[in-house]
């Protein structure tokens, strides 16, 4: 039977993210990083095929899921949150056909940006710069956290709260989120909380369960080693054993003070997109699929 490329169904996400997440370790351990994807429930994926469902495909063949793609449009940003074709039946199309249909997507929505990796420059997509992962053992990050932080209170998903929310990400990344912001704070895994520098609201930060920070973004440049200062005592209290996050090579006081509280790098990634876009000095993303 041959491939068949289809829109993607909700109990395609399981399956979707087990490819996904083969595919990601197959990727690092060939590269000497050992597996760095675990499977997690596909919350995220399913939010965005309510939320716009000719942004999800998947390639199949007698009735086994071989690839993947996912993006997801805001405003005027259209963004290719994962592309993926299981390891063994790479060289097959399976990649073209779903990109073309994913840069459909986009001409529909009339959006503009984009990111991921691979096949893609061909695509008008460039390589804009690296996003490191980053993590600190608790207790490591503990033994080094000193210095100035921001006051903090919860986010809440309330008028004055997400108009200010969607004004600093146009701010900072020239596109509303709101939606995404309704999504994770109620996300039962996530805290999100305002940061302020005595009575002014400086910008935001989401902590997960698991010790993870992000999506993080501030009004002002300098305000960033203060909001990640912030971020990495709020992970630290969260009660993870690890701490993490993934930072912009473009943001080097970020990295720089990262680097100060003994966080590492896990693994490298790169940003791609058609044009330049956002002030990554200012902000830094949850992960791949969320940015």
């Amino acid at each position: 039977m041959s491939v068949v490329c289809r829109p993607a169904r909700a109990r395609d996400l399981e399956f979707a993210d087990t490819l996904v997440v083969s595919s990601i370790n197959d990727l690092t351990e060939r590269h000497g990083f050992g597996p760095m994807a675990v499977c997690s429930p596909p919350v995220f994926q399913l939010f965005s095929l309510k939320d716009d469902a000719d942004g999800l495909w998947v390639a199949e063949e007698s009735e086994r899921i071989l690839g993947f793609a996912w993006s997801w449009v805001c405003g005027d940003m259209w963004f290719l949150a994962q592309l993926f074709v299981s390891p063994d039946q790479q060289g097959r199309s399976i990649g073209n056909e779903l990109i073309k249909r994913t840069l459909e997507h986009a001409e529909k929505s009339g959006a503009s940006n984009t990111v991921s990796q691979g096949l893609y420059i061909r695509h008008g997509l460039f390589p804009r710069f690296p996003i490191y992962s980053l993590s600190a053992s608790r207790e490591q990050l503990i033994g080094n956290l000193h210095g100035s932080r921001y006051d903090v209170t919860p986010l809440k998903a309330e008028a004055l709260t997400l108009r200010r929310l969607a004004q600093a990400d146009e701010r900072v990344l020239g596109v509303s989120r709101e939606k995404h912001h309704r999504y994770l704070i109620n996300d039962g895994g996530v805290s999100g909380f305002n940061l302020y520098d005595g009575n002014d609201w400086t910008g935001y930060a989401y902590v997960d369960a698991g010790g993870h920070i992000g999506p993080l973004a501030v009004m002002e440049p300098l305000a960033i080693v203060p909001a990640l200062r912030t971020a990495l005592h709020l992970a630290a209290e969260s009660g993870s054993s690890r701490v993490s996050a993934f930072l912009p090579g473009a943001g080097e006081a970020a990295l720089k003070i990262a680097m100060e509280h003994g966080m590492r790098i896990r693994l490298p990634m790169l940003l791609m997109s058609s044009r330049e876009f956002g002030n990554w000095a200012q902000y830094l993303p949850r992960n791949p699929g969320f940015m």
